[in-house]
């Protein structure tokens, strides 16, 4: 068996753990057991040992005609870059290996029965809006530890290790107490969305200054357009993204490490109440609130019509609205303007960091070519080639480096560039599901059912707390 994560915690919490997501029913008890269990001697240990010739060119020792699986998140990225990039580059080095590609627009509903009936796919893209739990998966020694696949040595990136072609920061956004688990891949770029073509006809500039701000939307309404909006029935997120992002300018980066942490009282620090003021006031005065049940693609063909003037997103978005963008549009990015004139980050700071998820399954049956997979999507050719398809950086270093790109891409690189140094994330996300779940219901109660900001941090604050003080919950930090 792998090197997994062993939780502090007993087997039965574990088993429950494990329950509670869906990694196993009554009759799948004795195949998690096997897995999850220490000392077993039934133990699978197929991505321990190589079971191919190691070599220059097969650093992992793939075993050549070993047939690979692999499913990918339908979302705003697509499909095509496995397809047509990946995939390609994977049977150039092993034309014997048959590999199965499946994709779907609800990853937990595809994939989480077959975890617990115990045949997962190699590698997963655990994305969208009912994405898996991942901190649950790694508790459960579902997922295969990266740390060989970041040794090996690149594919076309002579003379450098995978780990030496990413951005810094990139394995330890998918590491969970000490180890690499999941390579998130995608470099997203995190503000808000407007068109060029609809500034420029209008005289209007994005705003530094929350006066400023609010009289846009003022102007926008003027006009007939609503000023901000975001889809209620499935993605909040992007919501609560742009909030955590208000009240790390206002109290600075660390505001949200407390929340990852789980700090006592982080949730009702007074930079995340302020931020939450703030929002409450443009949910009810410059949104509608019939957003609260229409989807992100929804929300984004009306902001494709000028109907909607500024939209919260990743740089994913630009791709995701290709077919329904019209000529000339001009996707822009602007950083969230500053709440107060004393916020401790300046405006130009962003939310910016790998995402989008790609983890190995350990009890697969080829982790160590879902292994190597990743590393193919890791060279250099395949981070052009994701580029080019989906309008979206990846964590390979300057893979793309003189590209001509699109307009959207451009422009959050040129915002990613005027924020140096002053870029945050936050974790707890992909490592308490339990609280993505009740922020995103939390965000659509302040912004579009009346919600105030003392509900709002005190909801957040009680469902923290009880993160917290679940011992079946395996606890993270950074």
């Amino acid at each position: 068996m792998t090197d997994i994560l062993k939780p502090e915690v007993d087997r039965r919490t574990l088993l429950r753990r494990a329950a509670a997501v869906g990694l196993l029913a009554t009759p799948a008890v004795t195949m998690l057991s096997a897995c999850v269990g220490g000392g077993s001697d039934d133990k699978d240990d197929s991505a321990d040992k190589p079971a191919g010739t190691v070599s220059a060119t097969n650093p992992l020792g793939i075993k050549e005609d070993e047939p690979l699986e692999i499913i990918i998140f339908n979302g705003g990225l697509g499909t095509k870059y496995a397809t047509d990039v990946d995939i390609p580059s994977y049977n150039k080095l092993f034309p014997k290996s048959k590999v199965t590609f499946n994709q779907a627009e609800e990853i937990s509903t595809v994939v989480q029965p077959r975890f617990t009936a115990g045949n997962p796919p190699d590698m997963i893209n655990n994305s969208g809006s009912k994405l898996m739990d991942q901190g649950a998966l790694v508790q459960a020694g579902q997922v295969q530890d990266l740390t060989e696949l970041f040794a090996a040595p690149s594919v076309d990136i002579a003379g450098k290790t995978v780990k030496d072609t990413l951005i810094p920061g990139t394995i330890e956004q998918g590491t969970f107490n000490g180890k690499p688990y999941v390579l998130n891949y995608a470099f997203t770029v995190f503000g808000l969305w407007y068109s060029g073509k609809l500034f420029k006809d209008n005289g209007w500039t994005a705003p530094t200054t929350w006066a400023d701000f609010t009289a846009l939307l003022d102007k926008m309404k003027a006009k007939g357009i609503t000023p901000f909006g975001y889809a209620g029935a499935n993605a909040p997120y992007y919501m609560y993204t742009l909030l955590l992002t208000s009240a790390a300018k206002i109290g600075g980066a660390d505001i949200l490490k407390n929340i990852d942490n789980l700090e006592d009282g982080a949730w009702t620090n007074d930079a995340v109440k302020q931020a939450a003021t703030a929002w409450a006031e443009i949910g009810a005065k410059y949104s509608n609130k019939a957003f609260l049940g229409l989807k992100h693609t929804e929300v984004q063909l009306q902001q494709d019509q000028y109907k909607v003037g500024l939209y919260p997103s990743g740089s994913w978005l630009e791709n995701e609205q290709a077919k329904d963008t019209p000529e000339g549009f001009d996707y822009q990015l602007m950083p969230v303007p500053s709440v107060t004139s004393a916020d401790k980050l300046p405006v130009t700071a962003l939310y910016a960091a790998a995402g989008e998820q790609y983890f190995v399954a350990s009890k697969g049956k080829n982790p160590r070519g879902g292994m190597e997979f990743l590393r193919h999507m890791l060279s250099k050719a395949g981070a052009v080639g994701f580029t080019q398809l989906t309008k979206t950086l990846t964590v390979v270093a300057g893979a793309t480096d003189g590209m001509e790109i699109s307009a959207g891409l451009t422009s959050g690189n040129k915002a990613l560039g005027a924020a140096g140094a002053d870029t945050f994330s936050f974790r707890f996300d992909t490592w308490y599901k339990k609280l993505d779940d009740e922020l995103r219901a939390a965000t659509n109660e302040l912004m579009y059912q009346g919600g105030t900001a003392d509900k709002f941090v005190t909801r957040m604050q009680k469902a923290a707390d009880a993160v917290k003080k679940d011992s079946s919950i395996q606890k993270f930090s950074r």
